[in-house]
């Protein structure tokens, strides 16, 4: 099957892509990982006058959604250009609290997100004990089984990451917004949602590392020619673009199925999952095998996509829970 984008959303891809270009993410993501978040905030606020927010938010509550065609385009983007922040864990408790059924909830934090002047993260305690970037988060939502809470207080200690820019912190215990069955089937789809976006923003990581890759092995030279006309190196770079081109597709149908409600879409969301997510990591592996040493750089920018692949490939499904959930469902 051949998936074609419109028009509209061919555009709205390259403007999100124009947009991000202007700003300067690889200082804001080390501003962000020593704790000062306002130059990532002012690209969040970009992000959200740009309408990506809306996407995940339903017209009642003044977004533009939910649409997760439009929603993968934008998180694509967003991996290409390594934007920090809670990202998927605000589109994610933005499909929660709409999923959740509650109109009190939903009208009282809904159109904060969509407007992009309320931050969430999101924990799932099914899937560990932290939350991203709940040191800054504007409200932190923990669901515990068939309960949602707010987190109140301060959270614990940032713990460290392989990524810089994914400031891991426990949430403290807060009161309970809503309990009951529809919590844990809210819940269900929100981590769909969350495991679907994170899989496009792996796939904009692993496109930034192959393009930034493919130009350095054109530039460095050893025995008096580019690396880059090596055979080797150009099956390894041919391996990561296929890897690269096939996780599209599957990611893609997956914000399909999940637009049109098909009861397989969980199944298509954990392929795509699972597909991107190891290409990206394959993409970081062959970025720092070609780069060299100064692969291992904290002042090289690209070792800031590096850093990102591994964490978002385990994040909101790892490859083996991805693959269990595929190979149970076709059992």
């Amino acid at each position: 099957m051949r998936f074609l984008l419109d028009a509209e959303q061919r555009d709205f891809a390259r403007s999100l892509d124009g947009l991000l270009t202007s700003c300067d993410t690889p200082a804001a993501i080390r501003s962000w990982a020593a704790g000062d978040h306002g130059p990532g905030r002012a690209v969040w606020a970009r992000l959200a006058e740009a309408g990506v927010f809306a996407l995940a938010v339903p017209e009642k509550y003044d977004g533009f959604g939910p649409l997760p065609l439009e929603l993968a385009l934008a998180f694509e983007a967003l991996g290409r250009h390594a934007v920090p922040g809670p990202l998927v864990e605000t589109v994610a408790a933005a499909a929660l609290l709409n999923r959740l059924g509650d109109d009190g909830i939903a009208a009282d934090r809904l159109p904060g997100i969509a407007s992009g002047t309320s931050v969430a993260s999101l924990r799932l305690t099914s899937l560990g004990p932290y939350a991203l970037d709940a040191d800054m988060a504007d409200a932190v939502f923990v669901v515990d089984g068939d309960t949602l809470r707010l987190a109140a207080g301060r959270p614990g200690p940032v713990q460290p990451s392989a990524d810089p820019g994914r400031r891991l912190s426990r949430p403290s215990d807060g009161p309970a917004l809503a309990q009951g069955p529809a919590v844990a089937a809210a819940a269900a789809y929100a981590a769909d949602v969350a495991a679907l976006v994170t899989a496009a923003q792996a796939l904009g990581v692993g496109r930034t590392l192959l393009a930034r890759t493919v130009e350095y092995v054109t530039q460095r030279t050893q025995f008096g020619v580019a690396i880059g006309s090596f055979q080797a190196v150009k099956h390894r770079l041919a391996d990561t673009l296929l890897a690269l081109e096939f996780a599209e597709p599957l990611v893609h149908g997956a914000a399909l199925a999940l637009a049109a409600g098909d009861d397989g879409a969980g199944l298509d969301i954990a392929a795509a999952k699972v597909t991107a997510g190891e290409a990206a990591y394959g993409a970081a592996r062959t970025a720092l095998q070609l780069h060299g040493a100064v692969g291992y750089t904290d002042e090289l920018d690209l070792s800031l996509w590096i850093r990102k692949a591994r964490p978002l490939r385990d994040a909101w499904g790892t490859p083996a829970a991805c693959r269990a959930r595929v190979m149970g469902a076709a059992r």
